[in-house]
């Protein structure tokens, strides 16, 4: 992505460009990786004329005390909440200046078959399975939406496919009815069988364990994610596409269908 000319040719000829970029998580990386890469695809989309939808996540509203809508203002909050900030200026500027077509759909945190970053999923469903507790580096029991990765494709596709007054802004995609983490995961135990372990990392703890996994260091700024109840607005979104998110009984059976046969 660091590679103007080749994203430009990449972007020769097509009517509508996805960007569903995953970079370490890695706020060094994230700094300097992810401007040149939003950059480098504008200009590729401007020079063919090609929509771009982007794949967004939530950071760029950092903390706040209600449901997360659209229009809330852009953060200065921390390193890769301040960066996806800046990010959404670019694509932004660049379609209010009619350079490109522009419109990110916003996810909340993933879960589904192969997902190896999700705490549900990853650290939660695959742990269960393989007859372990599920760790949760988080407090467990506030409110959270989780968005099932199909849901997030299918919303992908809706703006691809959508006219172009669908553009110039974002879309948050619908998510299943909001649960805590610790209610997901006592689902997901009894539809696999086995009893509801959850182990949490004290902060304290989990902040020492930083200091010697770098992932770790790297999701303590986003506590503000899990320390209050993270719920997420698609009202927008479900009037003018579509609300039938998938169940979390038809999300997780389908993790665990996964992460099950992915055992050795």
């Amino acid at each position: 992505m660091e590679d103007a000319a080749s994203i430009r040719r990449a972007c020769e000829g097509v009517e509508e460009v996805a960007l569903c970029l995953g970079l370490p998580y890695d706020s060094a990386v994230w700094e300097r990786a992810w401007p040149v890469a939003m950059s480098n695809v504008l200009e590729g989309c401007s020079h063919s004329g090609a929509r771009l939808v982007f794949a967004d996540n939530l950071y760029m509203y950092g903390p706040q005390d209600r449901p997360l809508t659209e229009d809330m203002p852009l953060t200065d909050y921390g390193r890769k909440p301040r960066l996806r900030a800046a990010v959404t200026r670019l694509w932004m500027r660049a379609h209010g200046e009619g350079r490109v077509r522009a419109a990110a759909v916003r996810a909340a945190d993933f879960y589904g078959p192969d997902v190896p970053t999700s705490v549900l999923a990853a650290f939660g469903v695959a742990r269960l399975v393989a007859g372990k507790p599920a760790i949760s580096p988080y407090p467990p029991d506030q409110p959270h939406d989780f968005t099932y990765v199909p849901d997030f494709a299918r919303a992908l596709v809706s703006l691809i496919d959508g006219p172009d007054d669908a553009f110039g802004r974002a879309w948050h995609v619908p998510n299943a009815p909001t649960h805590t983490l610790r209610e997901l995961i006592a689902m997901a135990a009894q539809r696999i069988g086995v009893r509801p372990r959850l182990t949490v990392l004290p902060r304290l703890l989990a902040e020492v364990a930083g200091l010697f996994n770098t992932q770790l260091a790297e999701i303590g700024e986003m506590r503000f994610q899990w320390d209050r109840p993270y719920r997420v607005d698609s009202s927008s979104f479900s009037a003018r596409f579509w609300s039938d998110a998938t169940p979390f009984e038809q999300g997780l059976a389908a993790t665990i269908a996964f992460y099950s046969a992915a055992r050795p």
